[in-house]
């Protein structure tokens, strides 16, 4: 049973950085895409960033392009998300995913951080 715990998420002001951890067990994730994903209140959930666990390729969001580094720890089991240059419209709250290489979509979450970003 795959297991996905994330961590790190707390308040901080407009600027500053902040890294979340996704701990993942449950599996080998070698055949494994890790992503970050985010909700805001009201708002519809959105990719944040993705990387390959095997190749360690990376995709991000336009909207956190530049700011927002996707990285994972082999020897650990564990995907970060370190994030840079905060703004406001950053608050939201993140979730850690996994998906299957073969599947089109994310079959694993967990249950969630919250990043508030202030002014």
């Amino acid at each position: 049973q795959v297991q996905l715990v994330e961590s790190g998420g707390k308040l901080v002001q407009a600027g500053g950085s902040l890294r979340l951890s996704c701990a993942a067990s449950g599996h080998t994730f070698t055949s494994y895409a890790m992503g970050w994903f985010r909700q805001a209140p009201g708002k519809e959930r959105e990719f944040v960033a993705t990387i390959y666990w095997s190749a360690g390729t990376t995709y991000y969001a336009d909207n956190v392009k530049g700011r927002f580094t996707i990285s994972r720890d082999n020897a650990k089991n564990t995907v970060y998300l370190q994030m840079n240059s905060l703004k406001p419209e950053d608050t939201a709250v993140y979730y850690c995913a996994a998906r299957i290489l073969i599947a089109r979509e994310y079959g694993y979450w967990g249950q969630g951080t919250q990043v508030t970003v202030s002014s």
